[in-house]
Formats: C-alpha cells, structure tokens, sequence
C-alpha cells in the first residue's frame, strides 16, 4: 500500500491513549513507507497523526473543505493540502488517493466515514480493506452491534468480515497488508460463485 486514508477524531478524547495510538500508528506508516491521508486538520488526534508522520519524514496529504479552513483547522505544515468545496469531494478524494482506511477513534464524522467506504466495499465499488483501530476498547459496542446485525439478517458474515478490527496499529497494518476483498454479491447477501 502507497498510502492509508485515516479517518478520526478533531477532538484529542479523554484518554491519552487515544493520541498516543495515533503516533504510534503514524510511526508504524513511516517505518513501512505508507503515507498518510486525512482530513487535513492540525487539531485532535487528526493533528497527533499528521504531526507525528511529518515529524519522522513521512507524507501526508491533507483534504479539507474551504468552510473548514475559515474556520483556522487547516494543518499548514503538509506535505500537500487540498482544499475543496465540500464534505461529499474530501471524502472522494480521499478515498482515491488511499489504498487502504483505517479509523482511530473519533465521533460522528469518522463513523460515517468509514462506514461509507465500507458500504462502498459491500457494493463492490473497491476492494481496499477497512478497518477500526480500536483503541482501549473504543469500537467494542459498534463491534457488538454489527454481530446483532447479523444476527438479525441485516448484514452477512460475509459483509461483517470485510471490517478489520484490531487493538494495535502494527498487528492491524499486517492484517491489511494481507487482505483479500471477498467476491459478494450485495442483493442476495451471499457469496458469488
């Protein structure tokens, strides 16, 4: 993989272990020559990453909305920021120029955006992993709920298996590296043959 889009919070949590996951994850890109996508923030735990992979020579390419650098959140130190128009080009952007998504713990808007690039997975629109860091146990319940789902008959095994989780940015970056895409079909919820 040339590049990880990571998704996470603008917020740095109540736990230093959430910021602390994230230089631990940037370092672990830098040692494997993968560079960093995300959403172009200096603040949070999207500030920790960034500053972490710049820090030790790594890339990282930024994409934020102009609404959002008025507001001052634009890291200005990247390698390259893209700024765009709206929520719905960052995250295209971002999803082509990454091989790869991982989301570190963060709120609504890193839900949503994994949960996209997933969906977009199911779909069979890319075949790149996805995956949760979950960090302290932060994802347990979203994990937990995904098992109701299937339970339920909402979601396939299938589909439930294409969302990585790990609790360690090393063992989840093996994990992704050696990732096959199953071959789904999303309208009859099984596998194709």
């Amino acid at each position: 993989m040339k590049r990880i889009c990571v998704y996470c919070g603008s917020n740095p949590g109540k736990s230093a272990e959430f910021p602390e996951s994230a230089r631990t994850l940037a370092g672990e890109l830098v040692q494997r020559d993968i560079g960093l996508v995300y959403g172009g923030a200096s603040i949070g735990i999207m500030g920790e990453i960034a500053d972490t992979v710049l820090a030790r020579g790594g890339e990282v390419i930024g994409v934020i909305p102009q609404a959002l650098v008025d507001k001052e959140v634009s890291h200005a130190g990247l390698t390259e920021l893209r700024i765009v128009n709206s929520m719905h080009e960052r995250k295209e952007i971002m999803a082509d120029l990454a091989q790869g998504f991982i989301a570190l713990p963060g709120g609504l808007g890193t839900i949503e955006e994994i949960f996209e690039v997933l969906t977009w997975a199911q779909l069979g629109f890319h075949q790149k992993p996805c995956a949760l860091l979950n960090v302290k146990g932060y994802y347990n319940q979203l994990t937990q709920f995904l098992d109701h789902a299937v339970a339920q008959g909402f979601v396939t095994e299938t589909h439930r298996k294409m969302l990585l989780v790990e609790e360690d940015p090393q063992s989840l970056l093996e994990v992704m590296a050696s990732y096959n895409a199953p071959a789904v079909d999303k309208w009859i919820g099984r596998e194709e043959t």
